[in-house]
């Protein structure tokens, strides 16, 4: 039989990373490898992300680029899923004008792929099937990790926020919660497998609430969080119980809204020796009025309080964050209130975007759009004070010791190893020994703005 393979192209955020990852291990179930080389792949997949405008335009530039392939092998599969596929102009766009493509299909019916492609390669002929939402949650699927020693585990999907520039609550639906017995059995079987840490997603993390079976209530006990029906367990629960998993070594999350930022998650900081000191806590505004019109749900007062509380628990927690610039209305005023609380908070690093129009959200139809002008001199300013202060908080660290998980030589320079601390600083090490896979001590002796370098001690 002739050796299959595929290729998977990733747009956007964790989540859709591990939803790739979901993909590729079902490709592997059925026979499949995976291929660097999508020339040469028999299934080549383009996993779509819509939070952003330029993940739009890379998609269809990708894709446009497929049609040479297809027109050379007629017998190739092209499939397109993810976050843009739950757009119906979206999928309307594909029929008329990217025809070669052979599938489609959304967030909500993933675990249907292999049917789905046995469809598409029995029938010859092209299948769209995009749920609106999801009936359930679907457990035990497979999975083909990316890193042998770190691994995302979903905890829940959806959002019910909706921020008025979000596309998200559309495409990936209302929240709902996996079971904490699931996700309990689910990182033992990693750390069995030799899995050191796990990142937490969701959408909003950490308004997870899982059920939680009566047999169970006792043994997730401890420390666990409850809410008062006795019922549920918080975010903060979750994190007591995967903080007891023998042989784990780190749990971090991504991404928390501050608004479901609660004094129990922040104490967990703070009590759960395996919880990484740092948060990634989206501001995106430094103007109340700008995050009022964001529908955030908080005030500039509040987020720094939130900050102030973190730090007093766990003083040195790293604290990241998402920042938009040029959301409409906002003003000069507006853009001087962000980079005030990027100074007073001293983030150590941030994700920086140009607002940018999605179709289907509130904000496209709000007035006072920012000329593009205006958003790239602020964008700027802003980027120019980030990496200020991301490049002083890291000088800071040079003469300490840090553990930093060894994850392998680094991909540019051979004669180091490379890896991240506990608060998700980059470090690129000498070590004397092969300590790929292993807790390393670090001794920091040069610092850049995104990065550190020391040697193993």
């Amino acid at each position: 039989m002739k050796d299959r393979s595929f290729f998977i192209r990733t747009f956007g955020c964790q989540m859709n990373e591990r939803d790739s990852e979901t993909l590729a291990g079902m490709l592997s179930d059925l026979g499949y490898r995976e291929t660097t080389d999508r020339n040469k792949a028999d299934v080549i997949i383009m996993n779509t992300c819509s939070v952003r405008e330029n993940a739009d335009r890379r998609f269809f530039g990708n894709l446009g680029q497929l049609k040479r392939i297809k027109e050379e092998r007629p017998d190739v599969i092209i499939a397109v899923c993810g976050c843009m596929m739950q757009q119906q102009h979206i999928i309307d766009t594909l029929k008329s004008k990217y025809t070669w493509v052979d599938l489609v299909f959304g967030t909500h019916n993933i675990h249907e792929f292999p049917k789905l492609l046995g469809n598409v390669l029995d029938e010859r002929k092209k299948v769209v099937d995009v749920w609106d939402q999801a009936d359930e949650i679907v457990e035990g699927l497979p999975a083909q990790r990316k890193h042998p020693y770190k691994a995302f585990v979903n905890i829940m999907y959806g959002c019910d926020n909706f921020c008025s520039y979000c596309i998200v609550p559309y495409t990936r639906g209302r929240e709902r919660s996996r079971d904490p017995e699931a996700i309990l059995e689910e990182v033992k079987a990693l750390v069995a497998d030799g899995v050191l840490e796990i990142t937490l997603l969701g959408q909003n993390v950490n308004s997870y609430r899982g059920q939680i079976r009566n047999q169970d209530k006792e043994e997730a006990g401890g420390g666990t969080v409850m809410d008062s029906s006795g019922e549920y367990v918080s975010f903060a629960g979750l994190i007591h119980m995967l903080n007891e998993v023998e042989g784990l070594k780190r749990i971090r999350f991504t991404t928390s809204h501050p608004k479901d930022l609660s004094d129990e998650l922040i104490d967990a900081f703070a009590l759960c020796e395996k919880l990484c000191p740092h948060i990634h806590l989206p501001v995106q505004s430094g103007s109340t009025r700008i995050l009022e019109k964001m529908n955030r749900k908080y005030t500039k007062e509040e987020y720094l309080e939130l900050v102030e509380k973190l730090r007093r628990k766990t003083p040195d927690i790293a604290i990241t964050t998402d920042i938009i610039v040029g959301f409409p209305g906002e003003t000069e005023e507006d853009f001087e209130e962000t980079l005030d609380i990027v100074r007073k908070v001293g983030f150590d690093s941030a994700f920086t975007f140009l607002y940018s129009i999605r179709k289907g959200t509130p904000a496209e139809n709000f007035p006072d759009q920012v000329a593009e002008e205006v958003k790239h001199e602020r964008f700027n300013r802003l980027v120019e004070e980030v990496n200020r202060i991301s490049a002083e908080k890291n000088r800071a660290l040079v003469g300490q010791v840090v553990e930093v998980l060894s994850e392998g030589k680094s991909k540019t320079n051979k004669a180091l190893y490379t890896g991240r601390t506990g608060g998700h600083k980059l470090v690129n090490f000498k070590a004397d020994e092969d300590v790929t896979g292993r807790m390393v001590k670090v001794l920091i002796t040069e610092s850049s703005t995104f990065s550190l370098t020391g040697r193993a001690v």
